[in-house]
Order: C-alpha cells, then structure tokens, then sequence
C-alpha cells in the first residue's frame, strides 16, 4: 500500500481532475453551451467541487471531518451526473460523450465511496488524516 501524503497521492483527486477535464472539454467543445452560459458554468463548477472537497477534507484535523467533505465531493458527483442527463436533453453533448463522462463520474463516486468505507472502518480517528492514510485505492 502506498501511502496518502498529499492530496494529489488520493486515486479518487486523481481520477476526479480527469473528470474536470472531460467536463471542460465538453463545454468548450459545443456552441451550445455558450448559448446557456448559467449551465455551463453550473457544471463546471459541481465538477471542480468534487477535486475542491477531497482536498480541503484531506487537510482536515480529523478523519471525522475529512470523511464528511467526502460525502459533499460525492454528492458533487452525483451533480454533475444528473447535469449531464440535461446537457444530453439539451443536445450539448451526444450520447457517445455523454457515457463517457458518466462512466468517469461513476467511477469517481465509486473510489470516493471506496475511501469513505475506508475512513469509517478505522477504529480511532487520528488528528491528521496523513498520519495513519494508506490505501492505493484511495
């Protein structure tokens, strides 16, 4: 096991700044976005939300507190998956981009899970997250 000394060492930070990619991407790429500006900078920033609260929940004093700006990171995620439910009714993105991204969020929800179940499995709660943090699937 690898152990978590940083932020950018989480699997799910990591695989979420892909998914902020992806997302920006998205809305650069099609005019329609432009057209609904208030969308496009909505889910941008759920998107940016998700790598925002597992960094600041990281340096966090506790496990505790971490474990709830996890829970806010996956909610983001949830977010940005029904936003992309919109932006395919809208026509902003096509079906093939559509799963794409959804599968990307699926999966940072997933590790954001996984290391939520992690956190709440250990017994004591140490004052620093990056004391006792050691998971590669994090």
């Amino acid at each position: 096991m690898t152990k978590i000394e940083r932020f950018e060492d989480i699997k799910a930070w990591q695989e979420a700044r892909v998914l902020v990619k992806m997302v920006y991407n998205a809305v650069k790429s099609n005019k329609k976005f432009g057209s609904d500006y208030k969308f496009g900078e909505q889910i941008q920033s759920a998107v940016v939300s998700i790598m925002s609260n597992i960094a600041e929940g990281f340096s966090r004093r506790s496990m505790r507190e971490f474990t709830q700006f996890l829970f806010i990171a996956k909610g983001s995620a949830a977010e940005v998956q029904s936003q992309l439910y919109a932006a395919l009714d809208q026509g902003y993105i096509t079906q093939e981009k559509f799963n794409e991204v959804y599968s990307k969020s699926d999966e940072v929800a997933r590790l954001i899970s996984g290391f939520i179940k992690y956190l709440l499995s250990k017994d004591k709660h140490p004052r620093n997250p990056t004391n006792s943090t050691n998971s590669s699937n994090c």
